[in-house]
């Protein structure tokens, strides 16, 4: 983080991990992995639990201890998740509402370009990885077609929520959204952070803060001793998650929460198919140019991230 440009491109990084979290199927894990920060970010959040750092903060003060945590980096990163969890919350559950179509079909591009990305670094595919990467789509649409469970707004609820949930956010392919969603408390949480409910938020934080701390340890030493077998099952957790934000759905059936209709049950069908059993229009047109727009975006992020790294 030595220029300011590197600083404001890592707090747009974070507004777009964010944004990403916000939505059921998407995960900031995979934008954390396409923009070229998830190794330093899964890095710096183990150091921040690590009885080293106590020894640094109480031997050599706070700034030393700062550095050693890579604190800038964390703050300025979620400086812009914050952002757009406030700002973008409305914005993306008004599309979701309104324009479900074009905001699932441009995720659903991003999500096939990131796999791609993903799957380049495996450099080389075997029985294991193939293995690895059933085993992850299989994993991510079993997820998907599980019962939604009745939401519990108890504080301990929310509080494991956020630590169960986080533990997605930072994995690519599986989203935290989705997880609540099956929790039954997306909506719930969605709500708090719209109606600024700082004692939901709080509790849920503490929760998040919990299980990342805590799950960071495991992901990075899978990373270290079986970094191609973690990304094998990464991939398939990408391709699995192509199925829950597939654009065209069909509702099977509905519950009232909160006074509100929403699904329960769906299942992905053919544009055709989602024209005869609703009756609305399935916006081919508009659905590829989305799905193109989120492609472009993640070669930009790319080409954006190798720029940034060659600089540095």
């Amino acid at each position: 983080m030595k220029t300011w440009k590197s600083r404001l491109a890592l707090f747009f990084k974070g507004v777009a991990m964010g944004a990403a979290d916000v939505v059921p199927g998407v995960s900031g894990g995979t934008i954390a992995f396409i923009t070229g920060i998830y190794d330093e970010l899964l890095g710096t959040i183990k150091t921040i639990a690590h009885p080293d750092t106590f020894k640094v903060l109480f031997k050599q003060g706070i700034p030393a201890c700062w550095t050693h945590v890579n604190g800038t980096f964390l703050i300025i990163l979620f400086a812009g998740i914050a952002t757009s969890l406030f700002t973008l919350a409305n914005v993306i559950s008004y599309l979701l509402d309104n324009q479900p179509i074009l905001i699932w079909s441009f995720f659903f591009g991003l999500i096939v370009a990131s796999t791609v990305h993903i799957w380049r670094h495996l450099d080389g595919i075997g029985p294991k990885e193939i293995i690895g990467v059933l085993a992850g789509a299989v994993f991510v649409i079993w997820i998907a077609t599980a019962q939604i469970a009745q939401p519990n707004e108890a504080l301990w609820f929310v509080f494991v929520s956020g630590a169960i949930a986080i533990c997605a956010m930072i994995l690519p392919g599986i989203s935290g959204s989705f997880i609540l969603l099956m929790l039954g408390m997306y909506q719930f949480i969605i709500g708090a952070i719209k109606n600024l409910d700082l004692v939901v938020f709080v509790v849920f934080a503490a929760g998040a803060g919990i299980g990342l701390l805590s799950f960071s340890h495991v992901l990075t030493w899978l990373l270290e001793k079986w970094r191609k077998p973690t990304f094998s099952v990464l991939v398939g957790f990408l391709l699995g998650s192509l199925y829950v934000i597939w654009p065209w759905k069909q509702v099977l059936s509905t519950v009232v929460r909160h006074g509100e209709e929403v699904p329960f049950a769906q299942q992905p069908v053919l544009p055709t198919t989602f024209e005869q059993v609703t009756g609305q229009d399935p916006q081919i047109v508009i659905a590829v140019i989305a799905a193109v727009i989120g492609i472009v975006l993640v070669l930009g992020l790319e080409k954006f991230s190798e720029s940034q790294a060659y600089q540095s």
